[in-house]
């Protein structure tokens, strides 16, 4: 009897524990807040080629900061810029689309204002939105300007809370906008649009807010004003490829203190920083700049089009490099996937993928074929097969190449007559890409099914009128003197009898 009342007893106590250990766990289901949304760096080199980074074998060039961050992060071997110049792959990053779709068809084209960008989303899911450095999405061309608030396409207009920004590539001692104010600095254009994300960054960490900076380099682009300091371990090299090098050691040098600011904030755990560059690297440039890849910038050829790249996320991600076949039109899925954005966030009519899977486990395969429509050019990347388009919008008969960049990386064998069966198979892709991009050239992929005015065609600077009161006092500052010369010249000489 008495074991009978003693299992009894035990039967309930157990079966009370597994009640109140239910209700419990129901409860804390129902009232556990939300993960912490991670806070988002999105960084980018101009005209930063594949092969200009220590991690990737240069000969001279030292870049500890990004080769540190790519022994702690998720390495890419095979990224894409989303073009071979850079307004298109900028456009490509905040929509999720190739850039014919947004309108941004090459150098200074103007994003469409219908297109739903990443800074709007994250705006729109409590984030604090910053954009500090090149923007060239406003159909401005020329070097760059400080932006004017007059402009109907600055960074607010497409989801940036805060910006200090210039309108192409800038150098030393720039004169940025910080929301329609001119100011002028002091110093390397790469340490300070670091130092001024910094700043926002902390004051959104202070106020426990998630932050999505964007920080575009003016480095490694065209003129080169290396301090005298980061350029003399190059001194034996040319003017033009011993300046570029030293710009690279300061951007790289920036890239150090952001990772440090970011650690000391005590927030890196839960910070993504993605590095990469807007195309791929440039020609006359002492070593090359691409990694024995075949073109450079403005090309279709791997060296116009793959880029370093490198993710990393302490807390999500584990020490490891991939071949998986990526494309800067993959950040607007992968971070729509990871903060969770509604679907309604991007346009239907995208061209990426989310790589979140990618983390910490390696795909072997890419189900969606990758686009490339720029500079009269097509190409796509299907895995380990390219095909590319030369001269489409060309009277003459198009030429068509054919590559397997597993076998050969450097494009050296064209095998569309060899291979006929996967030439057809990777026509029929780009034909049907060729007329998805033209239904969103036309408007069909936004509500009202056309494009909407409003979009200015590029014209340079200069042209414009809210700049003619600086041209003056702006004439023989360094990074316009020759230029504004030219300009003239040029103008007189249309003007002439």
């Amino acid at each position: 009897m008495s074991q009978t009342i003693f299992e009894n007893a035990y039967i309930c106590f157990a079966l009370l524990g597994f009640l109140m250990t239910s209700q419990c766990t129901a409860y804390s289901q129902e009232t556990a807040p939300n993960p912490v949304p991670p806070n988002i760096v999105l960084v980018m080199a101009d005209d930063q080629g594949w092969g200009q980074t220590g991690y990737n074998g240069h000969p001279i060039l030292k870049t500890p900061h990004l080769d540190e961050m790519a022994a702690k992060g998720l390495r890419f071997e095979r990224f894409y810029a989303a073009a071979p110049v850079c307004s298109p792959t900028r456009a490509s990053v905040l929509t999720g689309r190739t850039n014919q779709r947004t309108g941004v068809e090459s150098h200074g084209y103007a994003l469409r204002l219908q297109e739903k960008t990443l800074a709007t989303a994250l705006s729109n899911a409590g984030y604090q939105t910053g954009h500090f450095g090149k923007w060239h999405l406003n159909g401005l061309r020329g070097p760059g300007v400080p932006i004017s608030a007059k402009d109907s396409h600055h960074p607010g207009v497409f989801g940036f809370d805060t910006w200090l920004s210039v309108t192409n590539f800038f150098d030393r001692n720039p004169i940025l906008s910080r929301n329609g104010d001119f100011e002028e600095f002091k110093g390397d254009s790469s340490e300070i649009i670091v130092d001024e994300a910094v700043k926002f960054i902390r004051q959104q960490a202070i106020l426990k807010r998630p932050s999505f900076t964007v920080i575009w380099f003016g480095t490694p682009h065209n003129p080169f004003m290396a301090a005298p300091e980061d350029a003399r371990p190059f001194a034996h090299l040319d003017r033009d490829s011993k300046d570029q090098h030293g710009e690279l050691v300061a951007m790289d040098r920036s890239i150090g203190t952001l990772r440090k600011s970011i650690k000391e904030l005590g927030i890196a755990e839960q910070t993504i920083i993605w590095f990469t560059s807007d195309n791929g690297g440039l020609p006359k440039i002492t070593p090359e700049t691409v990694g024995g890849l075949r073109g450079f910038k403005g090309s279709l050829y791997e060296g116009g089009l793959r880029v370093p790249a490198v993710i990393e996320w302490p807390s999500h991600i584990s020490p490891r490099v991939t071949s998986y076949p990526t494309v800067s039109m993959d950040i607007f899925p992968t971070l729509a996937e990871i903060v969770k954005l509604p679907a309604s966030s991007m346009l239907n009519t995208n061209d990426g993928l989310s790589l979140k899977k990618l983390f910490d486990t390696e795909i072997t395969t890419r189900e969606k074929p990758i686009p490339f429509d720029c500079l009269g050019n097509q190409a796509v990347i299907d895995n380990d097969w390219k095909l590319i388009r030369l001269g489409r919008n060309e009277n003459k008969k198009p030429k068509f190449e054919l590559y397997n960049l597993k076998q050969d990386p450097h494009e050296k064998l064209n095998l569309f007559d060899a291979n006929e069966a996967e030439a057809n198979r990777m026509l029929g892709l780009l034909t049907g890409f060729d007329s998805s991009i033209q239904r969103s050239i036309d408007g069909k992929d936004y509500p009202e099914g056309k494009v909407n005015d409003g979009n200015p065609q590029p014209r340079f600077w200069n042209t414009v009128d809210h700049y003619q009161p600086f041209i003056e006092q702006w004439k023989n500052r360094p990074e316009y003197a020759t230029w504004l010369r030219k300009r003239q010249n040029n103008r007189r000489k249309k003007q002439a009898p």
